[in-house]
């Protein structure tokens, strides 16, 4: 019931959850493939999990772009062999309000969470198919998606409540395989991406960070942001034997801002 020797494909790896993730992933012996658009700190990323002591490949790859998400998929074979897990992590945003948002707002984010997302998904479920051993897919969602008003803006939380949907239906469809299709939907995470977000937001509002980032957790039940390994815990146990009867589920990671 170890998780040590399998392989996990990790998008959207070379920072803030994914590099997490990938990380931690590794922690439990897991052999990990890499893939962000920024080849460099998809590096970084392999390099740390190689001088820790475990085995990683690095990708560069836009997942938006279905040849590139076929790239990622064949690099991982060939380097390891098999895909067991995927975590489907990359994404994008800005802030913005509803009337401020353009139709390239809106393409852009789509292109990569909700498309990128899909065809990540299935493509990486092919393998698994064929491959008869089953396996996990993890869907990076967001309580975006479940209708948080503080998201960054209302583009993104449709994406992610595309992302939701796209994980029950997949559930059910792929459960036959011995495929487990969960999501994890962080709250607020302190990350490189929603740090630019607050950025935005205190340059908008003409109010320092500092509180800024009070009044952001002031709001939080728990009193406190999520750190991106954060995530990665609740990534690992769903990647492990001890979720092997759990899919179709969405998991808030958010200190209590969102209780459905």
């Amino acid at each position: 019931m170890s998780l040590k020797g399998k392989v996990a494909l990790v998008t959207g790896a070379g920072r803030g959850m994914g590099r997490a993730i990938a990380i931690r992933l590794a922690s439990e012996g897991i052999h990990v493939a890499a893939a962000d658009i920024d080849g460099k700190i998809a590096d970084d990323t392999s390099i740390t999990i190689n001088e820790l002591g475990y085995q990683a490949i690095s990708v560069a790859a836009d997942i938006g772009d279905l040849d590139d998400i076929d790239l990622v998929v064949k690099e991982t074979l060939n380097a390891f062999g098999r895909i067991d897990i995927l975590v489907n992590n990359a994404g994008v945003t800005r802030h913005a309000d509803v009337m401020e948002l353009t139709i390239e707002d809106w393409d852009r984010i789509h292109r990569v969470n909700a498309r990128g997302t899909f065809f990540c998904l299935q493509r990486v479920a092919r393998e698994l198919i064929d491959s008869g051993q089953g396996g996990r897919i993890i869907n990076i969602a967001s309580i975006a998606g479940k209708g948080y008003s503080g998201t960054s803006n209302a583009a993104y939380a449709a994406s992610k409540g595309a992302v939701l949907a796209l994980t029950q239906i997949a559930a059910h469809q792929l459960g036959r395989y011995d495929i487990n299709v969960n999501a994890i939907c962080p709250g607020v995470t302190r990350t490189p991406m929603s740090q630019a977000t607050m950025v935005q937001r205190s340059q908008n509002l003409g109010i320092p960070m500092e509180e800024l980032e009070e009044q952001r957790n002031a709001n939080i039940p728990i009193g406190r942001a999520n750190e991106p390994e954060d995530i990665a815990e609740m990534a690992v146990f769903l990647a492990g034997p001890g979720s092997r009867n759990i899919t179709g589920q969405a998991f808030n990671v958010d200190g209590g801002l969102v209780m459905h």
